[in-house]
């Protein structure tokens, strides 16, 4: 205390010009318009400037919560979107928003993803207790990540599209020609379409879609763009190589589809074979 006192008393004439200056600068902004409005634009500019970063970096720090947030947001869209579906008999041409047939959409986060193996796996943060199955479709906004093979009550294993089991039906998006979606294990933006036809009018940036005969996928979701192509061994069928619209080493957030009547279409196909 006594070096506070001892401080204050050498500094007094600096401590009282300091203090008579900021009186005199307040009772002229205080007395004039223009002073007073100059003052409070610059004191605007400057607590602006640091709600601002202040925001920032509240934004920073609850990306995860907000991402989630817009995810359950789009989550409902979709659902929206494959109700109406079901209530409008309208051929139109299908995305990756809308869908022949009742699927319901569950919002998964990614924890664990392999794409440099030849078996790749993918684990979701949600399980059984959320609804979720094993042979359920897995995709993003981009395009399809997987299916479900595994689950338990708060966790799920994905069979990536990056994986040697893996084999989905896939087609040309401007024909029905379709074929079987595999992996050669080699590059993890790169798939191959087997057992297409050559009749298929086959060309370089097309697009290739889910084909919709699998009780899996719903026709339309996107896959990726056609780079090469060739025939096989027997002049028949193409092999083409497509370069796919999801960066599968970078999946954050998902997908989870559920075909709703998938059961029931199930045992009228198993009536039908017997």
């Amino acid at each position: 205390m006594q070096q506070i006192f001892n401080f204050l008393i050498r500094n007094k004439n600096s401590i009282l010009f300091l203090l008579l200056f900021a009186v005199s600068v307040f009772l002229t902004i205080q007395n004039h318009a223009f002073h007073k409005s100059r003052f409070i634009s610059s004191a605007n500019v400057v607590t602006g400037g640091v709600y601002g970063w202040a925001n920032g970096v509240n934004t920073y720090l609850h990306l995860d919560e907000y991402n989630e947030r817009l995810l359950e947001e789009n989550n409902k869209l979709r659902n929206m979107i494959s109700d109406l579906n079901d209530s409008i008999s309208i051929e139109k041409q299908l995305d990756s928003t809308s869908f022949e047939g009742d699927y319901l959409f569950r919002t998964a986060q990614v924890i664990n993803n392999n794409f440099a193996k030849t078996d790749n796996y993918l684990t979701l943060n949600r399980g059984a207790s959320s609804g979720i199955n094993p042979e359920f479709g897995v995709i993003t906004s981009q395009g399809i990540v997987g299916i479900i093979d595994r689950v338990n009550n708060d966790y799920a294993r994905v069979i990536s599209i990056l994986n040697s089991r893996s084999r989905i039906n896939a087609q040309l998006k401007k024909t029905n020609h379709f074929g079987s979606l595999i992996w050669d294990g080699k590059d993890p933006n790169i798939v191959q379409l087997i057992d297409v036809p050559r009749q298929a009018p086959v060309q370089k940036g097309d697009t290739i879609i889910t084909g919709g005969r699998s009780l899996i996928f719903p026709k339309g979701l996107p896959v990726g763009k056609i780079l090469d192509f060739s025939l096989d061994e027997t002049q028949s069928y193409y092999t083409i190589n497509i370069e796919l619209f999801n960066d599968m080493t970078n999946i954050g957030y998902v997908y989870v589809i559920e075909n709703v009547n998938k059961e029931a279409i199930q045992e009228l196909q198993e009536i039908n074979e017997q």
